[in-house]
Formats: structure tokens, C-alpha cells, sequence
């Protein structure tokens, strides 16, 4: 049962089961006393004005008056109370009326006019039956002229218990509707349930779709959006570790096979330094991979910090030539710096030559043989780049986003790399408050590292011995 109460189908129910009854209980209490109120104000109005016509008629203690008044308003019961004791000395004999049955000793509207002289009025209650009242003093105060209506409330209450039933009914039918449209709304909720269950297990096939509508469409919505998502970083994990696994296969056999010709009593000395020049290369080609990994641990980690100290981008770009020229004479490219002056950045100095070198690489591993590559430092709008140009095919439109992505890599390059160069680069650059930008068309692509420029302050001059 109690779990039953828990299900969003109770919940729903009850909660508009409660906002009926709050509805409906303050309909009755703003209709139902407002009518038995209005019934009682009109009837105590209408003692009032016979009491007051009354009033200036009664001039002495008269028994035919009192009778006379009497017929003429054949629904009220007047009377004249003494001033001593209230008890009604003048007043016909109606015994059969309900009206005129019972004492009016004490009564409370004659009593407040008597001893106030002035006019007074309100109901009183007589087992189930209420009055309305008027008293004014007559005869020098001596006696009250007391006027006593019956107030029809029946009606009253044939509205009440038609509003109480109403309410029942319209009770019960929110309850039944609610239970059907939480049941529908229920269902969708347990559909997306589900959906998120095989997502969480690891099965991205089955699209999530939900043709309602509302939130609960757009939640479903947002659900296939992760699920393609997740199912893309699967299929790209997939891939990562299957080209992780390569990128180590082929060093560790390569050094493997090396170290047992190094065994090689009769190797000669030549062919042994070209061993030892081509097991240092699947060395660096390893911790590459691994220093690339590392970065990408501390990165998701948040424990990568950087350091803040003016960089001369022109001098950077100057490095990273001099550093790439025998790999760029190696692949049959041009590799150039462009630089006017100093191009002075607010950046940390080992991340922004890291991120160089990831640019350049790039460049230099995925243009045809031939394509020139140029590295410049500019200043742009307010902070400075460090631009890596180079002529090739440029990148489709398509893939532009997801080259900064991890684990990708575009179709049609070479296997080389774990595809995480780019994407450490644009989370580097952002750690420096920086980013990565990139254009590409047809016959030229440009990637930029942009970074806040440093404020150059002048030297101070050195203080003069005496």
C-alpha cells in the first residue's frame, strides 16, 4: 500500500483530489454563509421598519394594539415587555403559531433596548429555528415593542446540501480522472524509465521517442540526444582503445625485435647505431602517447594548473621551426615562421610550446607531401595568436567541431596519434584563458592560438651607486 502512494500516478491523483476539495470548500464557504447572511440582514431590515412604524403608534399600554399590529403582520409576534422583569405583559394569545409559541422572558434583543433606550436588533435561536428581532423602547422607555420574525432558511439549506453533494460528485470525478491522466502520464514516466535503464546498461540501440509532448516529450528528447552522444563516445572509445592498443603493439614489437638483433654477436656497427636510432623513436612515439593520457587524467581531474608570465610568441614560433625542420625536410614540407617584432602573450610557457607543437605536428602528419607550412605571431583585436597555415585539401565543414573532440580523427588520415592532440589543446588554451580557433577552405587551413596579451611595462632603471 505504501507503495502504492508512492507511484507518481497516487501522487498526481491526490494532489489534484486536494486542489478540487480546497476549490470546492472555498466555494462553499464563500457562497453558502454569504447566502444565509443576506436571508438574515433582509429579515432583520423588515422587523426593524414594522418596529419603527410601530413605535410612534404605541402611546399607551394597549392590548388592541398589540393585537391589532398583530394581524396586520400576520408573520411576526409583537409583544410589550416591562422594563422589571421582561416578561411579555401585552401580546396576543397565538399559541397555535409557531411564531408565537414560547416565553419571550429574558430575551436578549428586548433586554439590550430597555436598558439602552435605544432601538436594537439581531437573531436569536430557539431549538432549530432562528428569528429575527427588533426592539425600540416605547412609553417613555417603560416598555419595549418587540418584533420577532421567523427567518426561512430552508432554502438555505437545499443550496448547502446541493453544494455538499456537488462537491462529492466532482470529488469523485477528479479522483477517477486524475487516476487516468496520472495512470497515461505514469506510463510515459516508466517508458523513459526503461529508456534510461538500457542506456545505463549499455545498449544504445533503440531510439527513446515520446510522441506526447510537453516536458515530458522534450525529456525525452534530451534523452535521445545523450543516447546518440554516449553511443558516439562508445563507438569513439571503441576506437580509442583499439588504436591505443596499435600505437603500443607496434613500439613494443618494433623494440622487441630490436633488442634481439642487438643480440647479434656478428651485427655490425653501423647497422647497430640505426637499431638504437629507430628504438629511441618508438620510445618517444611511446611516451607521447603516454604523456598525451596523462594530460588528459589531470585535465578531467581539474588537477592541471598553469602558470601566468609574459611568453614572446615570435620567439615560440621561431623555436618550433627550428624544432620541426628535420621532420618537415623529412615529409617534403616547407616549414616557415613569419614574425615582426615581439608578439608578448600572458600565458605559461611550456603549455603554449606544448600547444605549438600539437598545431605544427598536425600540420606536418595530415598535408600531402609538398604543402607548405608557415607558423606566425600576430596581435589580434586586443590579445595575440600563434598561427599554424598550412596549403592542404582544408577540413570539411561537417567535421570541423568534432576535430576538437577526443579520440577523433579525421577520415582518410593517417592512423598515427590517439586523436586527444586537439582536444588537450582547446582545454589547455581555455585553462589560459585562451581558445582555439579554426578556418579552413579549399586549399588553405589555418588553426590559432589565442591568448590575452601581456602588459609590457618599461624597465625600471637600476639605481646609481655612489
Amino acid at each position: 500500500m505504501s507503495r502504492f502512494f508512492q507511484s507518481v500516478g497516487a501522487q498526481l491523483s491526490l494532489a489534484l483530489l486536494l486542489v478540487v476539495a480546497i476549490a470546492l470548500g472555498i466555494v462553499y464557504l464563500t457562497v453558502v454563509p454569504s447566502l444565509r447572511n443576506r436571508v438574515v440582514n433582509t429579515q432583520i431590515v423588515q422587523v426593524e421598519r414594522v418596529a419603527a412604524k410601530l413605535r410612534n403608534e404605541a402611546t399607551v399600554l394597549d392590548p388592541d394594539f398589540v393585537a391589532a399590529a398583530s394581524e396586520e403582520n400576520g408573520n411576526a409576534r409583537i409583544a410589550l415587555l416591562n422594563r422589571l422583569n421582561s416578561q411579555a405583559l401585552v401580546e396576543p394569545q397565538r399559541d397555535s403559531s409557531p411564531v408565537g409559541s414560547g416565553s419571550l422572558e429574558g430575551d436578549p434583543v428586548a433586554t439590550s433596548a430597555l436598558d439602552s433606550g435605544e432601538a436594537r436588533h439581531g437573531t436569536v435561536k430557539k431549538g432549530d429555528a432562528t428569528y429575527a428581532e427588533a426592539a425600540v423602547p416605547v412609553l417613555n422607555g417603560r416598555y419595549a415593542l418587540l418584533v420577532r420574525s421567523p427567518v426561512e432558511l430552508g432554502s438555505i439549506r437545499l443550496v448547502e446540501r446541493r453544494v455538499l453533494f456537488a462537491a462529492g460528485g466532482a470529488l469523485l470525478v477528479a479522483l477517477l480522472l486524475g487516476y487516468l491522466g496520472a495512470r497515461m502520464f505514469a506510463r510515459r514516466i516508466r517508458r523513459l524509465e526503461r529508456a534510461a535503464d538500457r542506456i545505463a546498461s549499455g545498449r544504445f540501440d533503440e531510439p527513446v521517442a515520446d510522441a506526447g509532448g510537453g516536458e515530458l516529450g522534450a525529456l525525452a528528447a534530451a534523452f535521445e540526444r545523450m543516447r546518440v552522444r554516449l553511443a558516439q563516445l562508445d563507438d569513439a572509445r571503441r576506437a580509442f582503445v583499439a588504436n591505443a592498443s596499435h600505437e603500443l603493439r607496434t613500439p613494443l614489437f618494433s623494440l622487441a625485435g630490436f633488442l634481439e638483433l642487438l643480440d647479434d654477436e656478428e651485427l655490425d656497427e653501423p647497422t647497430r647505431r640505426e637499431f638504437l636510432t629507430s628504438m629511441r623513436e618508438q620510445v618517444d612515439r611511446l611516451t607521447k602517447l603516454a604523456s598525451d593520457l596523462l594530460d588528459l587524467t589531470r585535465l578531467d581531474a581539474g588537477r592541471l594548473t598553469v602558470e601566468r608570465e609574459p611568453v614572446d610568441l615570435a620567439a615560440l614560433a621561431a623555436d618550433l621551426v627550428e624544432e620541426f625542420g628535420p621532420l618537415a625536410a623529412s615529409a617534403e614540407h616547407a616549414l616557415t615562421a613569419r614574425v615582426v617584432g615581439s608578439v608578448i602573450a600572458e600565458a605559461d610557457e611550456l603549455r603554449a610550446l606544448q600547444l605549438g607543437r600539437i598545431l605544427v605536428e598536425n600540420a606536418l602528419l595530415h598535408t600531402p607531401p609538398g604543402t607548405p607550412v608557415t607558423v606566425r605571431a600576430v596581435e589580434r583585436d586586443g590579445g595575440v595568436a600563434l598561427e599554424v597555415e598550412d596549403r592542404g585539401p582544408g577540413i570539411p565543414a561537417g567535421q570541423r567541431e568534432q576535430l576538437f573532440e577526443r579520440f577523433f580523427r579525421l577520415d582518410g588520415t593517417r592512423a598515427s596519434g590517439s586523436g586527444l592532440g586537439l582536444a588537450i589543446a582547446r582545454e589547455l588554451a581555455g585553462l589560459m584563458d585562451g581558445a582555439i580557433e579554426l578556418e579552413s577552405e579549399p586549399g588553405r587551413t589555418v588553426f590559432s592560438l589565442i591568448l590575452p596579451a601581456a602588459e609590457v611595462r618599461a624597465a625600471m632603471p637600476e639605481p646609481v651607486l655612489p
